[in-house]
């Protein structure tokens, strides 16, 4: 479990959903708890509220959608006014959820969890809007997210180290031939160091000593392409789009002419596929 801040605990998830929910619910001393899946996007404040309206009648709270299709169960048609499409967030007595879940059976919500152990369900109408997302056309049916933006933002990097004799210089992620190396946990490549921060600075996402702690065994002497990598697919898989980096080395040695392209190449392919080809259809 770690804490972000006052109103936020982020708690380690499970091999299941359910167990993912226990974890959560060891946190939690409250008479209520309102459990909602993270896929689903677009819950609307009149829907929470007729959830809370009910709160205290029953042991869970459940919104649900009506059938307008015809429904066949196996071979039979069955009637679909008795039919309910069950949505979440689900608003359960904390005690009776907790007591439910420890079944050791699986459930795919909590009403069925509570409801196997005799529990109480009030239903109340749930929202159309609020679809959960599971197969990637569900995508194109989210109405309360906008489209992305495309404001531009910009990060600056900074890093700097001492010389080391006898470990090889690591710079623009390629190997300096002849000169020593930077004193560093990491192999010391300061370029992408300050590239990495550039990145994470302009997305507010806090610097490279945070995501890679020098105190950390696991990040020692490792390739500092390697932590490029993750920040570059970290950056990307929160929806961000890497438009340009540009680098400045302030040194009196090496001298790197000769090493120039080979480090835009490097970079170019660390970052963006795309960049890469980009780069190498019109330097080769």
């Amino acid at each position: 479990m770690k804490k972000f801040s006052d109103d936020i605990t982020f708690v380690k998830g499970g091999t299941s959903r359910q167990k993912s929910l226990q974890n959560a619910l060891k946190q939690i001393d409250s008479k209520y708890v309102l459990v909602s899946d993270v896929a689903r996007v677009c819950i609307n404040d009149e829907m929470l509220q007729r959830i809370i309206e009910k709160k205290d009648i029953g042991d869970i709270v459940v919104p649900y959608l009506n059938v307008s299709d015809t429904v066949v169960y196996g071979d039979d048609t069955i009637d679909r006014g008795k039919v309910k499409l069950i949505q979440t967030p689900q608003l359960s007595k904390t005690t009776i959820l907790k007591k439910a879940l420890k079944s050791g059976i699986e459930y795919t919500d909590d009403s069925s969890a509570i409801k196997a152990m005799g529990g109480i369900v009030t239903y109340v109408q749930g929202d159309k809007k609020a679809k959960k997302v599971t197969f990637l056309e569900d995508l194109h049916e989210l109405p309360c997210i906008k489209k992305p933006s495309s404001d531009i933002f910009i990060g600056n990097g900074f890093d700097v180290h001492e010389f080391e004799d006898g470990k090889p210089m690591m710079l623009g992620g390629i190997k300096i031939q002849d000169s020593p190396g930077f004193k560093a946990h990491s192999d010391g490549d300061v370029a992408i160091h300050a590239l990495i921060d550039s990145l994470l600075g302009a997305i507010g996402a806090g610097d490279i000593g945070e995501l890679f702690p020098d105190n950390d065994k696991k990040f020692k002497n490792i390739d500092s392409k390697v932590l490029l990598d993750k920040v570059y697919r970290f950056v990307t898989n929160v929806g961000y789009k890497i438009i340009n980096c540009d680098i400045t080395i302030i040194a009196q040695t090496p001298k790197l002419k000769d090493f120039k392209k080979q480090m835009a190449y490097t970079l170019a392919k660390a970052t963006c596929r795309a960049n890469f080809y980009k780069y190498k259809s019109n330097n080769y």
